[in-house]
């Protein structure tokens, strides 16, 4: 997390911080196994209209999220219990896809199988507090998945926020008055 703050705070993220929101057709969140972050992610999107998906950077297709992640995510209305995890090798990319990463690393390795630069981001940029890492809870306690998916769930609303406010057309613009209220 250190080291992420510090190639922040070089500018070594630059690339991974700016979007085009009028580029944006699709949010795509990427974790390491598709069961927590991402999951989590992509459901809350889908929730207030967002065009989105999830995969996983070394996940097994069609797997459950993980019943901590399930709860966690009850506690925010959102319903991960019909979630099945998509691998990197069932994923499709498409033109106006924003890859949205919850650690450097996991951008790094996008680019390293061939994705555009300008399609990655991480999502942390949006959290408030600013958070650039967003550490995998699977391993941790319910507490920390609750911090987790809280620091998530706020770096999903504000870019939902200001992609809608951008009139990106990943956002529904029936879904736009919900957000304010959020």
């Amino acid at each position: 997390m250190l080291l992420a703050q510090s190639e922040y705070l070089l500018g070594r993220l630059d690339p991974f911080l700016d979007i085009q929101p009028h580029r944006v057709s699709r949010l795509v969140f990427v974790c390491l196994g598709n069961i927590n972050r991402s999951a989590f992610a992509h459901a809350l999107a889908h929730k207030y209209g967002a065009n989105t998906l999830s995969f996983g950077l070394s996940a097994s297709s069609g797997n459950s999220a993980f019943h901590l992640a399930i709860d966690t995510a009850d506690r925010f209305r959102v319903d991960l219990k019909s979630h099945l995890t998509t691998d990197i090798t069932n994923y499709q990319y498409r033109d106006g896809d924003l890859l949205l990463t919850m650690e450097v690393r996991h951008a790094h390795k996008l680019l390293e199988a061939g994705f555009p630069i300008q399609a990655i981001a991480l999502l942390g940029n949006w959290a408030t507090p600013h958070r650039i890492h967003i550490h995998d809870p699977h391993t941790l306690s319910r507490e920390y998945f609750l911090s987790c998916f809280t620091l998530i769930f706020s770096a999903v609303t504000n870019l939902l926020k200001y992609l809608a406010e951008e009139n990106s057309p990943c956002m529904a613009k029936t879904h736009y008055e919900c957000l304010s209220n959020v």
